[in-house]
């Protein structure tokens, strides 16, 4: 990958060279095995790289194109394929999701529990586009917390053993957590706008992906599955356990990915640095990377502008995000004071549950890339960490 000076994009070579002691400290101390680090502005990489190993038991160092596992980060890919088809006049957000998926007509929504069961209410309205992409849909993750995350687990609604349509068909069985448009709950809405590009597009989410997307923006090593010829840059997943010890969970050979059926729109996709940082550049571009067109710059603006109202705020996974409002698939700061880092009003991004993530901040022409391999998300600040040692060298 090509670099420029960093003070050619107006930003401090010293100042950057305080990402490597950061991320090699958490590396030594056992959270991570291998991280990349990648910072661009103005359309140039000022910074990039590899530091730890791509598979500690191998004792193979991470590399350049090394492939991960970005799970979550799927979902920004996700909305913006069904933005795409919205801009075509085949779809509209305000669409009742029955329209493609008739069963969504007649789904429950969990009442209250009962000595055996829960009560179920029915809908007050359908399930539409909108509420799929905002999260406000009503559906959930499975974690057995409540009573409908219990029955997520019940049929293990995340298996990768089912296709796209088996999976909506099993999750239309299941009542929803709360009515449309009532809360946010992160959850496997984003795998129902999979399906849904699929029955709107008439082709595959991973066609759809490779024609669509990948192939015009040049991101040669995304999609959701390793080939042979790839496996060996794709990296170890670790899990770090609560005492401490950072344990290999999915290693190359074994890997899901190497045989997926489920192309999950939620948290199926493997890439690389330098894939994501094309699909960012197209987001910071307003749509666009070189001569391809993806959606245009104000569909761009629809989907990095906050979408909900006061009463669902601040929202969150676990921990509230304040200052920040939600989009159409990804986090948006409204507001850098209840915010509390760096960052700008507009600034958006999102992550996954190993620990990757990218943000993108059309003010300072910014974008910050952190790939690694250690789950559960967020077990570790150096996410944050790393943000703010990349605004922190902005000079000019």
């Amino acid at each position: 990958m090509q670099t420029v000076t960093p003070e050619h994009v107006g930003m401090s070579s010293a100042r950057l060279g305080r990402i490597r002691p950061v991320v090699e400290r958490a590396i030594d101390e056992g959270k991570f095995a291998g991280v990349i680090t990648l910072v661009a502005r103005r359309g140039e990489v000022a910074h990039f790289e590899c530091m730890g190993m791509m598979d500690r038991e191998a004792g193979k160092p991470m590399r350049p194109d090394a492939l991960f596992r970005i799970y979550s980060m799927t979902k920004p890919i996700t909305s913006l394929a069904l933005l795409m088809l919205y801009e075509e006049g085949k779809v509209r957000l305000s669409d009742p999701v029955s329209r493609f998926i008739p069963a969504f007509k007649d789904l429950k929504v969990y009442d209250h529990p009962l000595a055996a069961g829960v009560a179920l209410a029915p809908l007050q309205r359908e399930i539409t586009a909108y509420d799929l992409l905002t999260h406000t849909a009503g559906f959930t993750y499975g974690s057995d917390q409540h009573p409908v995350e219990g029955m997520y687990d019940a049929v293990d609604i995340q298996s990768k053993d089912r296709s796209l349509a088996e999976f909506v068909a099993a999750l239309v069985k299941l009542p929803l957590m709360f009515q449309p448009g009532t809360a946010w709950r992160y959850s496997v809405a984003t795998d129902v706008v999979g399906h849904l590009v699929e029955l709107v597009s008439g082709m595959t989410l991973d066609a759809f992906f490779q024609e669509r997307i990948f192939k015009p923006l040049g991101m040669a090593d995304s999609g959701f599955s390793v080939p042979l010829d790839k496996l060996d840059r794709l990296t170890t997943l670790y899990e770090y356990r609560p005492d401490g010890i950072l344990t290999p969970i999915d290693t190359p050979h074994k890997s899901e990915f190497t045989r997926p059926r489920l192309f999950s729109g939620a948290s199926g996709l493997i890439s690389t640095a330098a894939d994501t940082l094309r699909f960012c550049q197209m987001m910071l571009n307003g749509g666009a990377l070189e001569d391809v067109r993806l959606v245009s710059r104000k569909t761009v603006e629809l989907m990095t502008t906050n979408h909900l109202p006061p009463s669902l705020l601040p929202y969150g996974v676990g921990t509230p995000k304040l200052g920040q409002g939600f989009g159409l698939g990804v986090s948006v700061i409204m507001d850098v004071g209840q915010y509390r880092g760096l960052g700008s009003v507009g600034a958006y991004d999102w992550g996954g549950m190993a620990n990757t993530s990218f943000w993108i901040d059309p003010k300072e022409a910014l974008i910050g890339i952190l790939m690694t391999q250690s789950t559960p998300y967020g077990h570790s600040p150096l996410n944050d960490d790393f943000r703010v040692l990349a605004y922190q060298a902005i000079a000019d």
